[in-house]
């Protein structure tokens, strides 16, 4: 039988307690300066050391070489005190959710009275100090207030507002807080490493973000990874399902699904967290999660690493992949969608509802269609009054550069000084969105691109897919408009450059994909020699306008054309 993980582990001085120094250091500097107060109150959420504190100081209090802050773990007290030690009779651990009453509070007083059986102070230790009722406290007040000099009072509790106010007044309060992530995730490490038991990447992050912040959960839950593992190694995905979390596999099918704009595969993906029995609010709390992962490596880069501690390469170059398939914009709106299905959730009879609703709103803004010239409004003509209606006259087929309406259209180069690499990453999304005004489709293949580089006057992009590439080459111009809206935008005309990155597990790779249409992508040896198309051809659009004109007033409204005079 071994005993769990939180035993064997708690501190024993204040120097071995983590994530507490505004609590630790104040401690420390009052025993040095022997001006210890006579009652404590320490607070804070559950599992981050209170009891662990109180403890401690009862040992600096009652050290043969103190009081000090730092035991010696030597003298008698010390060893009862410890880890595996006995306890001490000086030394008194009150549940104060089973002795919450007047009788148990005149018993303490009576206890209190008498000296200690052998060291330095009675201590007296309330733990879940809350639980004690209004008159267990005004039994308690005269007592904590004026103590007898060889009593120390400390009281741990995780809702100080319940503690009355005129006990709280004669207290030192030191408030504890949750451990912060990374510390947690450091310390966690070390006692993997100290069991001599290790974890796949990823394992970790999942027992500190299980565990909430608190030390003792975070050990507990490892203890139960350790227990359930064959092998030296604890297994990702034995981790993931003794967790409850959302495995990586299903988390990527349904963020491929929002990048692709691919409605069934998303909907299935439902399907399956719903047939898989997982609980709907954690689906979307992990969900969540990745898209706040997503959003930091899409901001930050390789820089995301120091903040996404735990990872390793292979987990954060699938991260990189996914992150370049979305704009910023994308992962902020589906962000805010994800959000509002999580509070929505609790309150909902119908989970599967609420997981499809997200999928509705994350993927309609980019499945609409594109806004439609609305036809004109033509009154009805009163029955008793024959009309006739003009038809438009014709106008003669222009080009793009004789039109001064169509010059009004395209919009002076928004860039400013000399373009660079850092100008196209910056007007990115910018051009993107332009890009899905003027041609749905042509965004619809481009919007998963990444700038990598911007030299000369060749653009290199980064494709996540051989098949993105070949379908922006060959879909119906996209690579084209793409260069227009290129041109509106920062007044320079781009060949193009492409590389590819391929998907996990391996590591994010780039390879320069071998032109299939010179008049688009090059070569480093062909960059100089290439000369790209500059002109671009507006159809004449006036016949067409007037056939459909002509079409409407004889078919919708039964009236008759009259032909303009052309002369």
């Amino acid at each position: 039988m071994t005993t769990a993980l939180y035993r064997r582990y708690r501190p024993e001085s204040f120097t071995e307690l983590i994530g507490q120094t505004q609590v630790v250091e104040p401690l420390m500097s009052a025993l040095r300066a022997d001006r210890v107060n006579h009652a404590y109150l320490f607070s804070g959420p559950r599992g981050c050391g209170k009891t662990t504190s109180a403890r401690i100081l009862a040992r600096c209090l009652n050290c043969a070489e103190g009081p000090t802050d730092t035991p010696c773990g030597k003298c008698p007290s010390c060893i009862d005190l410890s880890r595996g030690g006995s306890g001490s009779l000086d030394v008194v651990e009150i549940d104060a959710a089973s002795h919450n009453g007047v009788d148990d509070a005149r018993d303490l007083r009576e206890r209190a009275i008498f000296a200690p059986a052998r060291d330095r102070y009675k201590i007296f230790i309330l733990d879940e100090a809350h639980m004690v009722t209004t008159q267990g406290f005004n039994a308690l007040l005269k007592i904590v207030e004026e103590p007898p000099a060889h009593v120390k009072f400390i009281f741990a509790t995780t809702e100080p507002d319940k503690v009355i106010g005129t006990i709280r007044s004669r207290t030192h309060h030191y408030p504890f807080r949750l451990v912060p992530p990374g510390e947690l995730l450091e310390y966690l490490t070390s006692v993997l490493e100290s069991e001599g038991f290790s974890a796949e990447g990823g394992v970790m992050p999942l027992v500190v973000r299980a565990s909430g912040g608190s030390v003792r959960d975070a050990l507990s839950l490892l203890d139960q990874l350790i227990a359930g593992s064959d092998t030296k190694e604890i297994a990702y995905e034995r981790a993931v399902n003794l967790l409850g979390f959302t495995h990586d596999q299903l988390m990527s099918e349904v963020i491929d699904a929002f990048a692709e704009i691919d409605p069934a595969k998303a909907f299935a993906a439902v399907d399956k967290v719903i047939q898989s029995g997982q609980d709907a609010r954690r689906f979307l709390e992990d969900l969540l999660e990745r898209i706040r992962d997503l959003m930091l490596v899409s901001s930050l880069g390789d820089g995301a690493r120091a903040i996404l501690r735990g990872l390793g390469p292979e987990q954060f170059d699938i991260l990189t992949i996914q992150a370049n398939r979305f704009g910023l914009n994308q992962l902020t709106s589906a962000a805010e969608a994800t959000s509002k299905a999580l509070a929505d959730t609790s309150a909902a009879s119908n989970p599967r509802l609420q997981l499809e609703l997200l999928c509705a709103r994350v993927l309609a803004p980019a499945i609409e269609a594109p806004v439609k010239r609305s036809a004109p409004v033509v009154a009805q003509p009163q029955a008793s009054e024959p009309v006739k209606i003009a038809a438009p006259a014709k106008a003669p087929a222009v080009k793009v550069e004789a039109a001064p309406e169509v010059a009004t259209q395209k919009p002076e180069p928004v860039a400013q000084g000399p373009l660079n690499t850092a100008s196209f990453k910056s007007g990115w999304q910018d051009i993107l969105d332009a890009l899905a005004k003027k041609s749905r489709s042509a965004w619809a293949v481009a919007f998963t691109t990444k700038v990598l580089d911007f030299e000369g006057d060749v653009l290199t992009l980064l494709f996540q897919s051989q098949r993105d590439v070949d379908a922006f080459k060959t879909s119906q111009g996209a690579s084209e408009v793409l260069r227009t809206v290129i041109k509106e935008k920062l007044g320079v005309v781009v060949k193009y450059r492409a590389k590819v990155a391929e998907e996990a597990p391996a590591p994010v790779t780039a390879e320069v994909i071998e032109p299939t249409a010179p008049e688009e992508f090059v070569t480093e040896e062909e960059i100089e020699a290439q000369e790209p198309a500059t002109e671009v051809i507006q159809q004449p659009v006036a016949a067409e306008e007037e056939q459909a004109g002509e079409f409407f007033l004889r078919e919708v409204l039964g009236a008759t054309p009259i032909k303009s005079d052309e002369n």
